[in-house]
């Protein structure tokens, strides 16, 4: 493609201020920094074992995201994918079978990682909220967990977003409009083509505008400790009850974050009013998530912002809500 889909206009930003961009990580939780030369050539790969075909492999995935990045941002910079991987799974070569542990040498053993996300960033696309500065982000999560491989080889399951990284606290900000997919392949050139898809569908403009909205309504002290409380009530929900109400998606721990996060983040508290505006409180939510598993991290993301909207909507109209009232 000649031109980039979004008519943004090529903008050069210096090599040291792109490798800047993945100096914090964008997930914590169990996982680990690997390269994408570590997954191509020290990992196996996984087949399906009825019929022995094999996966698409993480280094694949990847790969296909960032190409079809930098065929569609074109003009853009657009830095090597930051790769975060957990869940290791152990193996060894059939001439060390029987071996005790400590004597394997290291060519005789085998690794590979249950799940792997990715982020790679486009510096030179950027918007400003509440004097946080944010870029555009593409990534994607794989998870061999979420597959059958016991069974025959069928269409695999990826996940691939779109959105914005506040460059404050690497918080990744993810809408639910066109911006989250779980992409369906069974090879490359269909999983390019679906993630060209995703991307092209992508409304950037509508997502810049709903978080600044964000940055024009609060919450009162009373309002965020009742979201608190009625958090934990949220867990123990009976089903029937649930039906109506916000889904909410973070852990008790995760809520706890958010809690002190209130009274102690150096970016996202309170002001002294007591007050906390939606930007924050999302901040807030998102932060939290980074300690989540990387195959419920991006649906976690995805609630923290429907949530958000939900709250805002609330306030907005004087509408009830089971969080707030």
């Amino acid at each position: 493609m000649e031109e980039n889909i979004f008519d943004i206009k090529e903008v050069v930003v210096p090599e040291h201020e792109i490798n800047r961009f993945q100096e914090s990580p964008f997930i914590l939780a169990n996982t680990k920094d690997v390269t994408l030369g570590h997954l191509k050539d020290k990992c196996t790969i996984p087949v399906f074992s009825k019929d022995n075909e094999c996966t698409i492999a993480h280094h694949e995935f990847i790969s296909s995201a960032h190409e079809v990045t930098k065929r569609l941002f074109k003009g853009h910079p657009v830095t090597n994918p930051e790769i975060r991987v957990s869940h290791v799974i152990k193996g060894r070569i059939p001439t060390a079978i029987g071996k005790p542990v400590k004597e394997l040498k290291e060519h005789e053993k085998t690794i590979y990682y249950e799940r792997m996300m990715f982020k790679i960033d486009i510096p030179s696309v950027t918007t400003e909220i509440d004097n946080n500065k944010l870029n555009l982000v593409v990534g994607g999560v794989r998870a061999y967990n979420k597959e059958n491989l016991y069974n025959k080889k069928t269409m695999e399951k990826f996940k691939l977003f779109i959105g914005f990284k506040n460059r404050v606290c690497c918080n990744l900000c993810v809408s639910s409009d066109g911006s989250v997919a779980e992409i369906r392949a069974s090879g490359i050139q269909e999983l390019e083509s679906k993630i060209m898809e995703v991307i092209g569908g992508y409304e950037m403009q509508h997502q810049i505008e709903t978080m600044k909205s964000m940055t024009e309504l609060r919450l009162t002290e009373k309002q965020f400790a009742l979201f608190i409380g009625r958090s934990r009530l949220y867990q123990y929900l009976p089903v029937k009850e649930r039906q109506g109400i916000a889904k909410l998606e973070l852990s008790d721990g995760q809520i706890n974050a958010v809690a002190k996060g209130y009274y102690e983040d150096e970016n996202f508290s309170k002001g002294n009013d007591s007050q906390i505006s939606l930007w924050r409180f999302y901040n807030l939510l998102t932060g939290a998530n980074k300690s989540s598993y990387i195959d419920t991290f991006v649906d976690r993301s995805l609630n923290a912002y429907e949530l958000t909207q939900t709250l805002g909507n609330s306030i907005k109209h004087g509408e009830t809500n089971f969080y707030l009232n």
